[in-house]
């Protein structure tokens, strides 16, 4: 955890209703399970026999695209 505080923004826009018709089929995946689900990135490497590396660089790309470029 780095120690920043997020926004109330930031947190709504991680809401189910975000729109995420610009991420490809991967990035969809990770961020669904991760961000709104009930995975840590590890678990669900584990889960889809994926390494933590490639979930975390899905879940990154994922994040910039849903905040806008905000990769934090």
């Amino acid at each position: 955890m780095r120690g920043r505080q997020k926004s109330l923004a930031h947190f709504e826009s991680h809401q189910p209703c975000s729109d995420l018709s610009d991420l490809t089929d991967a990035e969809r995946d990770v961020f669904e399970a991760i961000e709104q689900g009930e995975y840590g990135p590890r678990e669900y490497a584990d889960e889809t026999s994926r390494s933590p590396g490639t979930i975390g660089n899905l879940l990154a790309r994922a994040r910039v695209k849903v905040d806008g470029g905000d990769a934090s």
